[in-house]
């Protein structure tokens, strides 16, 4: 069909009843976009994968039953549920069809002019909205959760969201809150209908991570060569010249110039220009980069690219140290320079630019890090499953009084709940590079869309405007035991930050651009002490041991050992070593492992290295006057081993218990590869109180060895057991009768223990 055509028949008449118009609208809309029309129904249920009117059942919770139907469905792409709207007197009015869509609400202009809209029609494309979910949610499991759910106002308006996880607990606007709603004139644009081509026939192709861990691995390889220069140089006596400190800080003011010229916080292709001309000649590269740094820390004018640039400041360009490159190695930067920095993952990022400035990993470079569907499966249990609850109950009482008339308490409610949402703070206690913190924060950065939309729907000024009341890197806090690491993390957020905000609103931050928050330390997150000796033998030398890698070292013992004080956090989510019990002694240390144990006597030394994290995060769930709200981890899949498992039941089973939330006992964890299986782990989400969980199990993996790999899950409900089983606990571990928490004692059983992945 013509597009031209089909825009006017639609937008010309005054609209008319969603049951008589909407199949033909979508038959129409499929020949525009290039894709087939739904086919004709079949009696039998399982066979409609791509139909109208798709029957699904809805099974309460008292056991009872009752039938729906998707207005359209595609199996494997999307649910979409079509309401209509008319014109009279120059704006929309609602008619009544599907559902409860409070028609006696007061209808008023939109305050931002959308095509007419008012807060009705608002109101009805979120409970149509709403109405997508639960017939995704009714699908039988053999069939998935579907990537996008689909609102469509017939004649008017399409809403587009997506969670490509599988998991169907985050659905999002997509791609943003800018291109979400697609107006029926925004067919014009090739692109639109290009995107809507996709969601019918590949909807998957349109996650973002496929296109950008591509994008990101290719980055870290040039990135690789580079480091692996700097670090052999030599001096004279054969000492290293550059600390591997200085190369990975200097490596990451040239990414992120590259990022910065990509956003034009820095003018387009400025970067690229000085790197082009010091490749012809490299004396200039340590005088004109340094220029160009110089000026981003403070703001004006740098004579390196003849403009006037924004002030940086924060922490990264305080120092300004080039290091001198060749014609080949400035090369490298160049062709890294040339990607396109706004499709840069920062999930895996920071794990590839580690193992690219650590030569011990640089051999496994791409091949051993966490795909991002496996973070995000944790942080939307631990994270955005309540909070999107707590928006929903928000979302429901706003339109309630809206209904009754009290707009203003409406939009008092909505904007409480955004303030909330700014002051939220989640925590990684082993933030490694910082690929929970960055998940956490885009998945939290979606949800504030959906809130500002209702801002603004409900006539309020989009508190996005407003300086400092957004969600943004201060909430977002790490402790991390290896410098470098803590260094890339922080790196981590500020790009995944900078990204959404120029995704989202276009225009440059306000100044510095960095702020330096310092949210991620640089520290171990079990054991504080008051310092460090060497431990001598009789005759007054350093006793050595051999460690695990066959390597003879100093031993050393530790003055005062205690737990440190982790900052205060609504969630704490994230990834701690993975060591073995007995092999902490051989990994970390004799004199370590005894601090370790020293500041946690209730803990038995055969337990996993993962449960200290672990069992810290309990403790302050139930600590008096506690902000926490749930906590989340990774751990090895031996948490349901005899020691570790100790842990837990002391914790589930104490005089104020906590319980688990969600649980999943075996999952595949990193990339699997031609030379290494993907390390498997468990996943558990706790909470304070008596709860029964959802015990998740595996069902079926496949593309292990992809950036999107596909493990399925069947999920059992009921209190679940520190074994990760649901049912009757037969691990006989008698309930805690006091604060104290019992020594744990005994054998652990032979099993592997891992080193730490760098995700």
């Amino acid at each position: 069909m013509d597009i031209e055509h089909f825009i006017a028949r639609w937008t010309a008449g005054a609209g008319g009843q969603e049951r008589a118009n909407y199949a033909l609208f979508l038959s129409e809309l499929c020949s525009v976009i290039g894709v087939p029309s739904p086919e004709p129904a079949d009696h039998e249920t399982e066979l409609n994968a791509y139909v109208f009117e798709r029957a699904v059942t809805f099974r309460e919770p008292d056991g009872s039953t009752a039938r729906g139907r998707i207005d359209l469905y595609k199996r494997g792409c999307f649910v979409l549920e079509a309401k209509q709207s008319r014109l009279k007197g120059g704006r929309k009015e609602l008619i009544p069809a599907q559902g409860v869509l409070l028609p006696d609400a007061p209808v008023a202009a939109s305050p931002r002019g959308r095509g007419g809209t008012g807060r009705s029609w608002d109101i009805m494309m979120q409970n149509a909205r709403r109405q997508a979910e639960d017939y995704a949610k009714a699908l039988p499991p053999s069939e998935g959760w579907p990537p996008f759910l689909i609102v469509c106002d017939v004649g008017n308006f399409l809403e587009f969201y997506a969670d490509f996880s599988g998991q169907g607990k985050n659905y999002a606007q997509f791609p943003d809150r800018q291109g979400f709603r697609v107006a029926v004139a925004d067919l014009r644009s090739p692109n639109v209908r290009d995107r809507l081509k996709l969601i019918w026939t590949d909807p998957h192709s349109l996650d973002p991570t496929k296109r950008s861990a591509k994008v990101t691995r290719d980055i870290a390889a040039r990135l690789a060569a580079v480091s692996k220069f700097l670090e052999e140089r030599r001096a004279v006596d054969g000492r290293a010249i550059h600390a591997p400190e200085q190369i990975a800080l200097f490596l990451m003011r040239c990414l992120f110039t590259m990022f910065a010229e990509d956003v034009e916080l820095i003018p387009r292709d400025s970067f690229k220009t000085i790197l082009a001309r010091c490749k012809d000649n490299p004396d200039l590269f340590p005088r004109l980069v340094g220029q160009l740094w110089e000026a981003m820390d403070t703001g004006g004018f740098a004579y390196a690219i003849e403009a006037t640039v924004r002030r940086f400041n924060g922490y990264l360009f305080k120092d300004r140290m080039v290091l001198p490159l060749p014609k080949e190695e400035i090369g490298e930067l160049l062709e890294a320079a040339k990607a396109n920095w706004r499709e840069v993952e920062p999930a895996i990022f920071g794990t590839l630019l580690e193992q690219a400035l650590d030569p011990a990993e640089r051999r496994k470079l791409g091949a051993h890090y966490t795909p991002r569907v496996y973070v995000e499966r944790l942080v939307v249990a631990t994270i955005m499953e309540p909070l999107r609850e707590e928006w929903d109950h928000v979302r429901a009482t706003a339109e309630r009084l809206n209904a009754a008339g009290n707009g203003k308490g409406a939009l008092a409610e909505v904007q409480k709940f955004h303030a909330r949402l700014c002051e939220m703070r989640v925590m990684d206690p082993a933030c490694g590079t910082g690929n929970f913190l960055y998940v956490a924060m885009e998945m939290m950065k979606r949800l504030e869309g959906d809130v500002l939309e209702a801002v603004a729907d409900l006539g309020g000024q989009e508190a996005l405007t407003l300086e400092g009341h957004t969600i943004d890197p201060h909430q977002f806090l790490g402790l991390e035991v290896n410098p470098r690491a803590s260094a890339i993390a922080e790196l981590v957020v500020w790009i995944g930050f900078l990204q959404w905000h120029f995704r989202t609103k276009g225009g440059a931050p306000a100044e510095p651009i960095l702020k330096d928050f310092r949210t991620i330390k640089a520290m171990d997150a079990v054991v504080a002490h008051d310092g460090r000796d060497l431990v001598l033998d009789g005759s007054g030398k350093p006793e050595t041991r051999t460690d695990a890698d066959g390597n003879r070292v100093e031993v050393y013992s530790y003055r005062n050992p205690r737990r440190p004080a982790w900052p205060e956090a609504d969630y704490i989510v994230g990834n701690p070593p993975f060591v073995g019990g007995k092999d902490i002694r051989g990994r970390m240390g004799e004199g370590y492992a005894r601090a370790l144990w020293d500041a946690h006597p209730h803990i038995n030394e055969s337990a996993d290295f993962v449960m200290y994290w672990w069992d810290r995060a309990a403790e302050l769930l139930t600590r008096k006057g506690s902000r926490l709200r749930r906590f989340g981890f990774v751990t090895t899949n031996s948490i349901t081993q005899e020691f570790s498992r100790r842990v837990m039941a002391a914790r589930l089973k104490a005089k104020k218990p906590i319980s688990l939330l969600m649980a999943i006992p075996d999952h595949p964890w990193t990339k699997a590869t031609k030379d290494a299986a993907a390390v498997r782990i468990a996943m558990t989400v706790a909470a304070a109180g008596t709860h029964e969980g959802a015990l998740r199990e595996v069902t079926r993996e496949a593309e292990l060895g992809s950036d999107t790999p596909v493990v399925e899950l069947a999920e059992r409900a009921g209190t679940i057991n520190p074994d990760l089983t649901v049912g009757a606990d037969v691990t006989g571990t008698p309930p805690v009768t006091g604060q104290r928490l019992p020594l744990l004692a005994g054998r652990e059983a032979p099993r592997l223990g891992f080193h730490r992945d760098a995700c």
